[in-house]
């Protein structure tokens, strides 16, 4: 299996824009976090088709943080892009941005969120996808934090499946 050749993360960062209707709200007359999630979740896997030409899969979701509440005719900007790719994983860096529709004040930061994508073929298999290549100091730091999540991820990944196996090494039935 080749290596497909890198690509640039300006080759697949996208914007994803979209006005927040009162179909949008919680019971507390603000947009619903998980409204938001579902736009990060679009601009995400729209990001990861893009670098890896073709389908990607949410693999998981790190750090989704709500800055600031989103009202009912903020026009909200979901800015994604490859941070770091693996063999067929790509972690892909979401902002989110809100600003009043109606107004020429700038955007302001309202959420962040990080999220892992899987690369897969027809049959649901992964796939390898191409290497990131870092343009700017800021994607090269995006890069080098990327990195740090995903040694992250996979440690704690590992802690838990260690204190299962003992857990079960005891006579414990905890299931999931």
């Amino acid at each position: 299996m080749t290596v497909p050749a890198g690509k640039p993360t300006s080759a697949s960062r996208t914007t994803l824009s979209h006005i927040m209707t009162a179909n949008d709200t919680n019971l507390l007359g603000t947009v619903h976090g998980g409204v938001i999630m579902k736009l990060v979740d679009d601009a995400a896997g729209a990001v990861a088709g893009r670098h890896s030409e073709g389908p990607a899969v949410t693999a998981s979701m790190d750090e989704m943080a709500f800055l600031a509440p989103v009202r009912v005719g903020d026009l909200v900007h979901v800015k994604a892009q490859v941070n770091w790719t693996g063999r067929s994983s790509m972690e892909i860096g979401v902002r989110v941005l809100a600003e009043r529709w109606n107004e020429s004040t700038p955007a302001t930061q309202v959420g962040s969120a990080y999220l892992v994508f899987a690369a897969v073929d027809a049959d649901g298999k992964p796939r390898t996808v191409p290497p990131v290549t870092p343009e700017t100091d800021r994607d090269k730091r995006r890069y080098q934090e990327a990195q740090i999540r995903r040694t992250h991820r996979l440690a704690r990944r590992r802690a838990i499946m260690e204190l299962r196996e003992l857990r079960a090494s005891q006579g414990f039935e905890d299931g999931a």
